[in-house]
């Protein structure tokens, strides 16, 4: 209400005569792109809207719009000469018109050299470009009403100079004109742009339905003369009022029929039509009793829009009847005001930006503002509709469409500003932005953007956002996009430095441990981790323990101290040893099973003599074992497993790896396993990383071959990834 409440008082008196007198000296001698007199396509527009119901002022505007162009200071000229209101009007139509322009021209550019696959992308991109700036600047919806008149004269201009309009203009009037005539309900509009258009898009088509309209019209006019008659007749001596026309016949209106139902020009029922125009509702329902008392009714082509109006609003009763030689004829009845509003739509809607604070021209300002909403309502609709989109309804003030210095067409939120622009743009774009130029003019990047304005933004070859950015208080974006970007950059800043931090704990870990050699990808793989960083990024975070990469680093068995001395080579003898070893060439020594790789017969072995512990037993793949040979290869003797009755009853530890994935009962399912195959557990290790469980099961067994069997089994278990000894 308050913008209505700040309106401009009505223009002055014979705006009309006094605006075409201003403007001919300026337009008398131009000419438009599409070749007409700018003076008379003015006239022209003028016509066109006082016939759709448009008021004087309006009809002056179509003058004035013009006249912008040959003008210093157009606004301030207008303005002083003829009110607030319609120099508004004016320029904002006059922008809608350059916008346009700038952006078609774009598109025939870079469709010249382009393949006919690209120049139907292209016309597709330039019909939804007009779609959008239609949008942007329907908040004054006379600036609309001015575009659908001037398209509708351009059409008939060149239908009358027998010319081709250029590429795209058809195209845009048929897809996006009419279509938005119609949301409106200006059916005068819409029809005939939609015939002129169709024309001209296809022009043997179009050719073709007008020669069979044309074969039987004389016929044809003279049935439904008579029909009129005598439906008047009835409807008089019923005593109903009401007026009964023939209702003109649309050309691509019976092209669509024919097609979307796939019927022959005769099959076509609306080709002959009646409409009846009544005073009250109750009348409509009367009517259409006696139409079908008097001929036969078509059940299955009845439609009541009275009880269920159109999207638009559009009201009447439609039925298809046969008259007595059994020819179709379609009926519409309706009320005067339901045909005023189908014949005019929501254009007397528009008087409500000609209303002051107490309404003008018999609308109330209330009226005005609902009127208005009702509008836009209908117009976000049409959007919907050529957009295909189901998404939730918001009200158009909440966008703005923009250009880029190429002229595409940018659509942001309500107040976004140039860093909005330039992350709409591409999101580099946007994190390198660090000035702006509007229509040519430098401004602060948090300077709110307008409709229809070029937008050009400065950046720098490498660098990020500002965090200021992210102060709503300073106003730098409106957009949840573009905000999302900048916390997205900053969120893959901090992410950056903790891997970086990861990193570096990790790998002083291995340098302290001997490990620089070992893969940091394959180290991530056995703790669970899917790669690298993602290891080193919960270590950075201090939520993974640097002791679980200790673990599986296994550091090498320590070599004790140097105070025992040291055992000579062994002869060629073989003696037994405790444990079920025996040690070539030396009696009575004592060995011991290293506890590193747990060996157990029938496992190939080697003994390295300890200094002070005698003889350490191990598996000849043990790791460390090889390390010992490396520094100290002297001290390697041979053994292997001894064949006594007490080696037969002797059991050996060993460990088992398992990884699997955690879930519950696991542990139980391993544990059933071992006890069936009769093997005693004696240790147990378990960890669970990121839902991955690595267990070390320590058992006692009396020989390793039986042992492959039992990790089979475990290996079937569900969850379980590996089972192997280590």
């Amino acid at each position: 209400m308050n913008s209505l409440s700040a309106a401009s008082p009505p223009e002055p008196a014979q705006a009309l005569a006094r605006a075409r007198a201003f403007a001919e000296p300026l337009l008398a001698r131009e000419t438009l792109d599409t070749g007409e007199n700018t003076l008379a396509h003015a006239d022209a527009v003028a016509a066109i809207l006082k016939i759709i119901g448009g008021s004087e002022a309006m009809q002056a505007a179509s003058y004035l719009v013009y006249a912008c162009d040959h003008l210093n200071k157009p606004q301030e000229v207008i303005a002083k000469a003829f009110g607030d209101n319609l120099a508004a009007l004016a320029i904002e139509t006059t922008k809608l018109m350059r916008v346009q322009r700038q952006a078609q021209h774009a598109q025939v550019a870079s469709a010249r050299a382009a393949s006919a696959v690209a120049m139907a992308q292209t016309v597709a991109a330039q019909t939804e470009n007009v779609r959008k700036m239609l949008l942007a600047f329907s908040r004054d919806l006379r600036v609309v009403m001015l575009r659908l008149a001037s398209r509708l004269q351009t059409l008939r201009h060149f239908v009358s100079c027998k010319q081709v309009p250029p590429a795209g203009l058809a195209n845009e009037a048929l897809q996006v004109f009419a279509p938005l005539a119609d949301r409106l309900g200006i059916w005068e509009i819409k029809w005939e742009m939609e015939d002129l258009a169709f024309r001209f898009l296809e022009p043997d088509s179009y050719r073709q339905v007008a020669d069979l309209l044309a074969e039987e019209r004389s016929e044809r006019e003279a049935d439904i003369a008579h029909l009129r008659a005598q439906l008047q007749a009835e409807l008089q001596a019923n005593g109903i009022v009401a007026t009964v026309q023939g209702r003109p016949k649309h050309i691509y209106s019976i092209v669509k029929k024919m097609r979307g139902k796939s019927l022959n020009f005769d099959q076509v029922y609306d080709i002959r039509a009646l409409r009846v125009v009544v005073a009250s509702i109750p009348d409509c329902y009367a009517v259409l009793s006696l139409v079908h008392s008097q001929f036969t009714p078509i059940t299955e082509e009845f439609d009541d829009y009275i009880a269920k109006p159109k999207a638009n609003g559009y009201q009447s009763l439609h039925t298809v009847v046969r008259d007595a030689t059994g020819q179709a004829i379609e009926i519409q009845i309706r009320t005067q005001a339901m045909h005023d509003h189908a014949e005019h739509g929501v254009a007397a809607h528009w008087a409500y930006k000609e209303a002051g604070v107490k309404g003008y021209a018999g609308v109330s300002a209330s009226g005005a503002y609902e009127a208005k909403i009702a509008v836009l309502r209908q117009l976000l609709a049409w959007e919907r509709d050529l957009s295909g989109t189901t998404a939730q309804a918001v009200g158009l003030d909440d966008r703005i469409y923009v250009l880029t210095p190429d002229a595409a067409i940018v659509e942001l939120p309500q107040g976004a500003t140039a860093v909005d622009f330039a992350y709409s743009v591409h999101t580099n774009l946007g994190h390198r932005c660090r000035g702006a130029r509007v229509d040519g003019v430098m401004v602060p990047l948090n300077t709110p953007l307008k409709n229809g304005q070029t937008v050009e933004v400065t950046v720098v070859k490498e660098g990020g956002p500002s965090r200021d950015w992210l102060n709503p208080e300073l106003g730098y974006l409106a957009g949840h996009r573009a905000r999302a970007k900048v916390r997205a950059w900053f969120n893959a800043l901090a992410l950056n430095e903790t891997v970086a931090k990861g990193r570096e704990a990790v790998e002083k870990l291995l340098q302290r441990e001997g490990k620089t050699a070992f893969n940091l990808e394959d180290l991530a793989g056995k703790l669970g981790f899917n790669s690298a960083d993602d290891l080193f990024e919960v270590v950075g975070k201090d939520e993974f323990s640097l002791r679980n990469i200790e673990i599986v680093l296994r550091p090498p068995e320590p070599v004790l101290s140097d105070d025992e001395p040291l055992l000579k080579k062994p002869r060629s003898s073989v003696s037994p040893a405790k444990g079920g070893v025996l040690v070539v060439g030396v009696d009575s020594l004592m060995t011991q099973l290293a506890k590193c790789c747990r060996p157990a017969p029938p496992d190939p072995i080697r003994g390295f003599v300890t200094r002070g512990k005698g003889v350490s037993v191990h598996r000849v793949d043990c790791s460390n074992l090889r390390e010992m040979i490396a520094k100290n290869g002297e001290r390697v003797i041979e053994v292997q497993w001894g064949q006594s009755q007490a080696a037969d009853a002797a059991v050996y530890p060993v460990d088992i790896a398992i990884q699997a994935a955690d879930r519950q009962g696991l542990l139980r399912d391993l544990s059933e396993v071992f006890t069936k195959e009769k093997m005693n557990v004696i240790g147990v290790q378990t960890q669970s990383i990121k839902g991955t469980a690595w267990m070390t099961f320590t058992i006692e067994v009396s020989d390793a071959v039986r042992l492959h069997k039992v990790l089979a089994v475990v290996a079937e278990l569900p969850g379980v990834r590996s089972a192997r000894r280590k």
